[in-house]
């Protein structure tokens, strides 16, 4: 029986020393060309969490163009008892694992969620755009269509908040309700527009400008649902635990919008650029929420 010595090569050596090397030289070439997925892991994961300054509103009120965040502030009974602030949640684009790994950009259709975090990041920051020709810089006004795009960061690429009607291939996952996504392309999809909180109120409000940093409804101008954060149907992304944001009107006994539905447009805090009007603390007294107004005695 023969043996052989360590030093012996056998069977197939010069074939697999060739493709040893043939790898090696294309991980080096990757790494060069910055395609390495860990690379473009780090690259993606730095333009979704970099900050972003919003903008400060002079008025009062939210405008064509401004960089804002949209908080869904949830209930009375969300709000956290050691801090007595707001659970709130921020409209974010989401990222799970699989076009995390699939590519250096973002592909759409691509999907969004809600967010604990209420840090401006590009992320969770959409730029407020004008669909039927109004000015940068004039506010808009309820019952007025605008647009939400992201805000950059995905190699000059600007995402779209859009929706569609329900059909037996498109809904949302968990829900099974109506999907809100982004999408690359303007058009009606991508069409929204802020309505009055009390809907009783609601027609004697059109036409007026809506105001920064107060509950609103934000509705889907081709479906007429509005957007909405049930809190009950959540996925795992690569940054945890988030919520399924999707269109949806609820409502309750007096045919008025449920807090699921409830949105505040945030903008930033002038005396801190790197702040928002989150943090800045309340002027009323003490007990009166937002966007309610002391009762007459």
């Amino acid at each position: 029986m023969a043996t052989y010595s360590p030093g012996v090569l056998v069977g197939n050596w010069s074939e697999e020393a060739r493709l040893e090397e043939e790898r090696l030289r294309e991980f080096l070439h990757k790494r060069e060309r910055g395609e390495l997925l860990i690379q473009k892991i780090n690259k993606l994961q730095d333009n979704l969490l970099k900050k972003r300054q919003l903008s400060v509103s002079k008025d009062g009120y939210v405008h064509f163009g401004d960089t804002v965040m949209l908080l869904n502030p949830g209930s009375k009974s969300a709000v956290d008892n050691s801090s007595g602030v707001c659970d709130g949640l921020t409209l974010a684009i989401n990222l799970d694992e699989t076009s995390l790994y699939s590519a250096e950009s973002l592909q759409a259709p691509h999907g969004v969620s809600a967010v604990k975090s209420v840090n401006p990041m590009s992320r969770n920051t959409f730029c407020i755009l004008s669909l039927d020709g109004g000015a940068v810089g004039e506010p808009i006004r309820f019952g007025q269509s605008f647009g939400l795009g992201t805000t950059g960061g995905f190699s000059d690429q600007m995402f779209y908040l859009a929706s569609d009607h329900k059909s037996f291939l498109r809904f949302a996952k968990k829900s099974y309700l109506q999907q809100v996504f982004l999408t690359d392309v303007l058009s009606y999809l991508t069409c929204w527009q802020a309505a009055f909180l009390d809907p009783q109120l609601r027609l004697e409000y059109e036409g007026f400008p809506v105001p920064a940093n107060s509950t609103v409804i934000i509705t889907h101008c081709h479906t007429n649902r509005s957007l909405a954060v049930p809190r009950i149907f959540w996925t795992r992304s690569y940054f945890g635990k988030e919520y399924e944001v999707i269109c949806h009107t609820y409502l309750d006994s007096h045919k008025a919008e449920e807090d699921k539905n409830y949105w505040e447009i945030v903008t930033g805090n002038p005396s801190n650029e790197d702040g928002t009007m989150i943090d800045r603390p309340s002027p009323l007294p003490e007990g009166i929420e937002r966007n309610e107004f002391p009762k007459e005695t």
